[in-house]
């Protein structure tokens, strides 16, 4: 897609800080952080949202689950835990028309928030 952000990004159009890449996915640092940790895993792929995700590209969500494992581990947040974020469509509150998965962590997750 010509004019989106995660795509502009994940072809390094646009700097961003990175944390992980591959040949399938991106992951960075979220730019207005809502946890002490808090960072993006997108596909490289435009998939506007999981609407999207079909027989041909499911792969992608079990490899973006392993890369968020991964990142976790590393930043020390799997032995407290975090969480996983992900929204679809306007009524769901996603504002970037490219399938992406926000992880928070480094402190108590509440619900609601508050």
């Amino acid at each position: 897609m010509k004019n989106c952000i995660f795509c502009k990004i994940a072809s390094g159009e646009v700097p961003s800080d990175i944390i992980y890449e591959d040949d399938k996915v991106v992951a960075f640092n979220d730019l207005n952080p809502q946890s002490p940790v808090h960072f993006l895993v997108i596909p490289k792929e435009h998939i506007s949202s999981i609407k999207d995700i079909n027989e041909e590209n499911i792969s992608i969500i079990s490899h973006i689950f392993l890369v968020i494992k991964k990142i976790a581990h590393e930043k020390l947040l799997d032995e407290k835990g975090y969480r996983i974020v992900n929204n679809c469509g306007e009524f769901g509150g996603q504002s970037v028309d490219h399938l992406h998965f926000h992880v928070l962590g480094g402190r108590e997750m509440l619900w609601p928030p508050g």
